[in-house]
């Protein structure tokens, strides 16, 4: 063989080793592969598998069946099958069951299953083959079933009845309207509010929201489906606005009558956290001022209505962001685990029913992110946190008399990830709390499913999902650490670069933004929790950057307080430090820096295009708040304060002064019915830039509200990416 032919040889073997040359023997993704109104979607997420517990035994719930798990060994064991129940609820098409993946097991001592076929709530005895109860869902806008008494509570054509488990029902209220909203969410899904009514223990009184939002401003949403388009007004109290009035009903089925809590004139408050005390004779809740500085929790009786004490109160001169209620000790009625920002870290507190704070039960540089229950055996709570990092979730124990805390999880990742089918939260935890089912992830890892034994802190290996991306060309996921524009702080970033990325060569970059309260976008999940749009882009060329600037979650209060009274300012100081970061890689082209987000991630696409005009090229704004005076209450005024109180704050972040510095290309794209971020905002921008002279580009989704609903989430990532793929590369 001669040495020409060697050399081609080597050439060739050199050439398939190149990354571009890998890359191709890899499949390619799409859209349909990678967003979530996809059609092929499911098929490339990590496999799951939903579980829930009948008290302390695991039950896997599939499809066709459902199977207890036995939590030694992982092995599973029939309990019935889909079929099984249809033959005692109907086989009826209009009503069937079609899965059993939301199955619930409210009874750890019986053979009892809670089903739900869309149109009706069941109980059903599987071992003894019988129906035992039947709620009828049709047209039900809320609801509450108490497995206790066996009472159904729920909100139809905008009032609230209760029925019993023969049938027979109840009408609480008969005014209920758009206007007078019963058992139903308030305050905007504020402070932790994600429902509107409260059963007792026992299942003998309901406590249950009223809203009256007769004086709130309707916003004129239209509907253009119908032959002439029709108004669809939506209540929106903004920053700075007359605000709707809560008070709270109980409702008691053994005496049939309703009283509210004497809470006083409701204007200008907010109530939230409700909790009923384990004897059901007393309601605690969380009074709020509407300036959000002083919160007190109160205690009142449910049979008069009449307020016993104040037990605790906090103040903050900025705010306090109160989100979940108190719970009570299992093995002591006298104590209750109350949560707090107030040492600067969300932490728990023991108090006793008097109002005296006997301990704190867990400190440090790190938040409690949930009290998942408690180990009743070892007297110990159960806690999601972010000890081990601020972008992992970790599984603690911590004993009440000792603090002494233990982790139970790997240390790695984040834990308990216990969503089901419909994406709503299970429980990890078992009744006795001496069991957790661990379904976690790492950046390298898409899904694992441990079972923990709390008391040995043994891990019994359930489930492992392959790699759904094993056959596609995948790009490289990075984390690391910036700091901040203060110079101290660590802020983390995720980037996502092509998978035949090359060093020597300069790549236009995209910068995805959130950057608001409430929201940690780079965790140390599968990817990092890297977008599936993050991949696409990365696929035709471009690299990614996502920074969790200061005011973002999870953190402390003082990092989510920095941005207090100027939402943007802070945030884009550290935004600008992640650029300065892209603009030290030799492989990224900084004549090509693009910008997208989504909602405060449109608002900080905006203020960035705008506020920094010469160093983003292109941006794409979803969902965009322009101007905070046009942002609701709750969030608005928490952040911002007033118009009124603060009007130097809302001129420096409105985004309507700065639309005559556009100079890039700028796309705005919102859901014309959106009730969250009211069209209201982009508009009043168009107009800014009208007057301006500033050339912004602009779509919208009709009939759509704040994010793109199914399939409609694919084109808008389609366009999203046209948008890139004409102005930036």
């Amino acid at each position: 063989m001669t040495n020409r032919v060697i050399s081609y040889i080597l050439l060739i073997m050199i050439s398939l080793l190149s990354p571009s040359a890998i890359c191709a023997q890899h499949k390619q993704f799409t859209l349909e592969d990678l967003n979530f109104g996809g059609n092929n979607y499911r098929n490339m997420i990590p496999q799951n598998r939903y579980t829930t517990w009948w008290g302390d035994e695991l039950v896997r719930t599939d499809a066709d069946y459902c199977s207890v798990i036995n939590k030694m060994s992982g092995k599973e064991s029939i309990l019935f099958r889909l079929e099984d129940i249809i033959s005692l609820t109907g086989n009826d098409d209009h009503n069937r069951m079609r899965h059993l993946y939301n199955a619930r097991f409210p009874y750890p001592d019986k053979t009892v299953v809670e089903l739900t076929n869309g149109k009706e709530l069941m109980l059903v005895d599987w071992k003894k083959r019988k129906l035992l109860a039947k709620y009828n869902r049709d047209g039900v806008a809320a609801e509450d079933l108490n497995t206790v008494s066996g009472y159904f509570a729920y909100v139809k054509n905008d009032n609230l009845y209760v029925s019993d488990k023969n049938g027979k029902t109840f009408q609480l209220t008969t005014d209920g309207s758009r206007n007078i909203v019963y058992g139903q969410v308030v305050h905007r899904n504020e402070f932790g509010i994600y429902k509107g009514t409260f059963w007792s223990n026992d299942g003998q009184q309901l406590a249950f929201y009223r809203m009256d939002q007769t004086m709130v401003a309707d916003y004129p949403l239209v509907d253009i489906d119908t032959r002439i388009a029709k108004e669809t007004p939506e209540k929106s109290p903004m920053a700075g606005e007359t605000s709707h009035k809560v008070t709270i009903g109980v409702y008691n089925v053994n005496t049939g009558k309703t009283l509210y809590l004497k809470t006083g004139d409701p204007t200008d408050k907010y109530y939230s956290n409700i909790a009923w005390s384990p004897d059901n004779k007393q309601i605690y809740l969380v009074e709020l001022n509407r300036d959000q500085t002083n919160m007190s929790l109160d205690v009142y009786d449910a049979t008069t209505g009449e307020k016993v004490k104040t037990v605790y109160r906090e103040h903050n001169d900025k705010y306090v962001h109160p989100v979940t209620p108190i719970v009570f000790i299992p093995w002591d009625s006298s104590k209750f685990i109350l949560q707090s920002e107030k040492d600067g870290f969300n932490h728990m507190y023991l108090f006793n029913t008097e109002g005296r704070e006997l301990k704190q039960l867990t400190k440090g540089n790190w938040v409690v992110l949930d009290l998942m229950g408690f180990d009743i055996k070892n007297k110990s709570a159960i806690i999601l946190s972010t000890e081990c990092s601020p972008i992992q979730n970790n599984i603690f124990s911590v004993n009440l008399s000792t603090g002494k805390r233990t982790l139970l999880d790997n240390g790695k990742g984040c834990h308990a990830n216990t969503y089901g089918a419909d994406g709503g939260r299970k429980p990890a935890l078992s009744l006795s709390g001496q069991w957790i089912v661990d379904n976690y992830t790492e950046p390298t890892v898409p899904r694992k499913i441990e079972i923990i034994s709390v008391n040995t802190k043994k891990r019994t290996k359930y489930f492992e999902s392959a790699d759904p991306w094993k056959d596609y060309a995948v790009p490289q996921f990075i984390s690391g650490t910036i700091k901040a524009a203060d110079r101290k702080t660590d802020l983390y970033f995720r980037m996502v670069k092509p998978a035949d990325f090359d060093p020597s060569k300069k790549y236009p970059t995209i910068v995805y933004v959130y950057g608001g309260p409430g929201v940690r976008n780079v965790e140390a999940r599968w990817h990092y929790a890297s977008r599936g749009w993050e991949t696409y882009m990365a696929q035709k060329g471009y690299i990614l950057f996502i920074l969790d600037n200061r005011g973002s979650s999870d953190r402390g209060i003082d990092f989510e307080q920095a941005t207090f009274r100027h939402l943007g300012v802070e945030e884009m100081k550290d935004q600008i430090k992640g650029v300065e970061y892209l603009k030290s890689l030799s492989c990224v082209d900084s004549t090509r820096l693009g910008v997208h987000g989504w909602s405060f991630g449109g608002f900080m696409t905006t203020s960035l295009m705008t506020t920094y005009p010469d160093v983003f090229k292109v941006g794409v704004a979803g969902g965009p708040v322009i101007d905070w005076k046009y942002y609701e209450v709750m969030y608005g005024e928490r952040y911002m304060d007033t118009p009124q109180a603060n009007p130097q704050g809302y001129a420096e972040t409105s985004l309507l002064n700065k639309a005559k510095n556009l100079k890039g290309r700028l796309q705005i794209i919102i859901g014309m019915n959106d009730p969250v971020v009211v069209p209201q905002h982009a508009l009043s921008f168009l107009k800014a830039c009208i007057a301006a002279g500033t050339q912004p580009d602009f779509f919208v989704y009709p009939g759509e509200p704040h994010n793109m609903r199914g399939h409609q989430s694919v084109h808008l990532h389609e366009r999203i990416t046209r948008y890139f793929e004409d102005y930036l590369k």
